[in-house]
């Protein structure tokens, strides 16, 4: 006995510009929450060198300085400006 198993042909790759508009939109969209996330922890860290606020949850170690956390702020939202653009940006038609 044959068993015969078709497999039908599945979509066809495209081979356009801009097909991953939408993971970039929904990837921008999740970095600035994490840029704001990170710019609260580098002004805790200051407050805490102050005296302000209590003593900052990471002692020692490389994310322990606040400079290094608003760095990264500034590089998440930089990120997702830029994802965000690539996002939006209009297809020119030849």
């Amino acid at each position: 006995m044959r068993i015969r198993i078709r497999i039908g042909q599945g979509p066809r790759i495209q081979r356009k510009e801009g097909k991953n508009r939408h993971l970039a939109m929904g990837a921008a969209a999740l970095l600035t929450p994490a840029s704001v996330m990170a710019a609260i922890l580098g002004v805790w860290r200051i407050c805490a060198d102050i005296g302000l606020t209590g003593p900052f949850a990471i002692p020692t170690g490389l994310f322990s300085h606040w400079q290094v956390w608003l760095a990264i702020a500034a590089l998440l939202q930089l990120l997702s400006m830029a994802l965000g653009r690539y996002a939006l940006k209009r297809r020119t038609p030849y």
